[in-house]
């Protein structure tokens, strides 16, 4: 278990987003990555899990255009994720 008393509530915020299928995502992509982030990318991730759930996996799935504030590095590793294999586990 983490003591950053921020990562904990990242993590929280991550897996418990009201949509299984984003909590997937989402969780699963601040699992995976998170212990490799600095204060950039978690400033990052703390304002993109604001976003509606709905919005997000619109992005994810080209349903809707991804907005030019979440382009970069970060959005292109949570599109390269395989959200089917987090599912499995």
């Amino acid at each position: 278990m983490n003591e950053d008393p921020r990562i904990r509530r990242l993590q929280f915020r991550a897996w418990h987003r009201g949509i299984k299928e984003a909590d997937l995502a989402v969780g699963g992509f601040f699992d995976r990555y998170h212990a490799e982030w600095g204060e950039e990318e978690l400033d990052w991730f703390e304002r993109f899990i604001e976003e509606q759930d709905a919005d997000i996996m619109a992005w994810a799935l080209g349903t809707l255009p991804l907005p030019e504030q979440w382009r970069g590095p970060m959005w292109e590793r949570f599109a390269k994720m395989d959200f089917v294999e987090i599912g499995k586990k």
